[in-house]
């Protein structure tokens, strides 16, 4: 649509524009990346056009004019509930993936690396650093090193998922049980996505779930997906199984749209409809 904003032919369709300013963006069925479809109006949604714009990781969103970007950069952390945030400024050698800042009094955790730009690392030092750095999977550690730099965080990734880009780490551990890194955080391995995929459990309230499941942007529902399953579809199904052992009421990915149930329960019957399409697809 013509106006003030516009998105570029290098759009990698991560989906982070239509998730900050849904308002605004939208996928193209034909061409596959985001377009904006109706112009922002009012100051509201202006500001989560800006915010876009800034978290866009390849800068495919552009505008006619130079325009003052500071309100859309002062939206991250955005805040999603209970001292949780999405951290926007998405990396492109993470496809985009999003990360999330955990703000909890034992030491705040990182999940998943967002891009290292300066006004991030600085708000993330407003909120009190980062003493744990908690990487899903091997796609999505994009700046770690850059992090670890700033905050000396311990980084953790899974030991099956560890290569030249990550050797190093301060924490990689194995096998296949939970790991309880504090009374509140749980390290649950959920192989398929890829070999050393993890999920992280918050106060038995939040999945930070990866790419192993996510919230399906058209229709609304928990989704997995074969065609992106890296390692093993069988281990991811799983792996699914395995949550309905945990409580929680979000799922919070990498890729993909979170995903709220109205309470555990609701989640596990979310979860077990989603096997079921899961299992449907294995035969």
């Amino acid at each position: 649509m013509d106006g003030e904003f516009f998105v570029d032919q290098s759009c990698i369709d991560c989906e982070t524009c239509r998730q900050l300013a849904p308002a605004s963006f939208a996928r193209s069925p034909a061409h596959g990346q985001s377009f904006v479809f109706r112009q922002p109006t009012g100051e509201a949604e202006h500001t989560l056009a800006l915010a876009a714009l800034v978290a866009c990781p390849t800068s495919s969103i552009g505008t006619v004019h130079k325009l003052d970007v500071t309100p859309g950069v002062r939206a991250f952390p955005q805040p999603i509930a209970d001292g949780v945030y999405y951290c926007g400024f998405a990396a492109e050698a993470s496809f985009g993936a999003s990360s999330y800042l955990i703000r909890r009094p034992g030491g705040n955790v990182l999940v998943d690396s967002p891009r290292a730009a300066r006004p991030l690392m600085r708000r993330l030092e407003e909120l009190g650093g980062v003493l744990t750095m908690f990487l899903t999977h091997r796609d999505d550690v994009a700046d770690h090193a850059e992090f670890h730099k700033r905050f000396g965080c311990a980084r953790m990734l899974h030991e099956d998922d560890v290569s030249a880009a990550t050797r190093g780490l301060e924490r990689t551990p194995g096998g296949s049980e939970p790991i309880a890194l504090a009374d509140d955080l749980l390290v649950i391995p959920v192989p398929g996505h890829t070999r050393g995929s993890c999920a992280l459990l918050y106060r038995e309230r939040f999945l930070f779930s990866g790419d192993h499941l996510w919230g399906d942007e058209d229709d609304g529902h928990l989704a997995a997906s074969r065609s992106v399953c890296w390692y093993s579809w069988r281990e991811q199904v799983r792996s699914v199984e395995k949550l309905l052992a945990h409580r929680f009421e979000w799922v919070l990915p990498g890729h993909g749209r979170p995903f709220k149930a109205a309470s555990p329960a609701a989640m596990r019957v979310e979860l077990s409809r989603l096997l079921d399409r899961m299992r449907a697809r294995s035969s």
